[in-house]
């Protein structure tokens, strides 16, 4: 009881420092005013012939397909990291999703699984059959501790075929406009079974890095966010994806271990990192932003970012917004 005491005070304390640095510096940086017309189709409206696929910022989400993870009220308060369905975060804008499985196909976070990652899939698709111009990376990995579902690369193949962009480093330098109307990165991420290869319909998890900080502290993630980004190479100097989590994660040592209010600690504050990316000089390393119960604010708040860099235009024409955030109950 002593630990989680001296814990919860921690937590106090680095929450109190973060809404102090955000009443100090505030959360303006290029785009910041910017509020999505068309969420659904936000990436119809940048000049795709001449935006290249490294030079966008893509909003995303964390354990994206646990909505309906575990049991209501009993185990799911423990696990589940969003609210809306795949297709629900797609209509909002969300276009980057981390989708963990088990070896009966079905979605899972840790112990705890869920529906068939077919409808994932169906989701994607049905998002696809109502759209012209939008690009997905959707992240399939094998969850730790579960075997690969058999030959679940070729499955995915034959589910996503005439959707998905090849495997080709090269593919950063290209339009998106090349690409179509190819217009899915998929990225397999087995346990055992070999990774996919060049030239493979499938990327490998090596082109989708990042830096996982497993704390519920919200300044420490905040802050250890922007010492990892800053080590990266510029976006137009590499040949991967590289991705950000706006997210705490729950402690045992914690006095809280539901995932809903441990992870809010931070999940106000996207903006405010946004800012500070500015001000340190390495927005140029920025690509992928994610975050837990995803809201159309922080969507609005990436794309902002394209807008600002290669359509400003459309700052003028589109309504401005406070930087507010969406209230999402958990």
């Amino acid at each position: 009881m002593g630990a989680q005491i001296t814990k919860q005070k921690l937590v106090e304390v680095e929450e109190t420092d973060l809404e102090q640095k955000k009443q100090t510096e505030g959360t303006s940086f290029p785009g910041s005013n910017y509020q999505c017309p068309n969420r659904k189709e936000w990436m119809s409206t940048l000049p795709l012939e001449t935006l290249k696929v490294r030079d966008l910022v893509w909003p995303g989400t964390h354990d994206s397909a646990s909505n309906r993870i575990g049991i209501p009220l009993i185990s799911r308060p423990f696990a589940r990291c969003q609210k809306l369905s795949i297709y629900e975060q797609l209509v909002i804008g969300a276009r980057v999703f981390d989708i963990r499985i088990q070896q009966d196909r079905k979605v899972c976070h840790g112990p705890l699984t869920s529906y068939m990652v077919d409808e994932v899939l169906n989701d994607v698709k049905k998002f696809f059959s109502e759209t012209t111009s939008e690009f997905v990376i959707l992240e399939i990995r094998t969850e730790f501790q579960w075997n690969d579902p058999p030959n679940f690369d070729q499955w995915l193949v034959e589910q996503l075929g005439e959707y998905l962009i090849p495997q080709d480093e090269n593919t950063f330098d290209k339009t998106f406009q090349e690409l179509l109307p190819k217009r899915l990165f998929c990225v397999w991420k087995p346990n055992k079974s070999p990774a996919p290869s060049p030239g493979s319909p499938l990327w490998s998890s090596a082109y989708l890095k990042d830096n996982w900080i497993d704390t519920d502290l919200p300044f420490t993630k905040f802050n250890s966010n922007l010492s990892y980004l800053a080590q990266q190479a510029p976006n137009n100097t590499r040949n991967y994806f590289y991705r950000v989590e706006n997210t705490a994660t729950p402690q045992i040592s914690g006095p809280v271990v539901c995932v809903f209010p441990v992870t809010q600690r931070i999940r106000g504050y996207a903006r405010l990192f946004l800012t500070e990316v500015f001000k340190r000089g390495i927005a140029d390393r920025l690509q992928i932003f994610v975050e837990d119960f995803v809201q159309e604010d922080f969507i609005d708040a990436c794309v902002g970012i394209t807008v600002a860099r290669y359509s400003p235009s459309l700052l003028a024409a589109a309504p401005a917004t406070v930087g507010s955030a969406t209230q999402v109950s958990s």
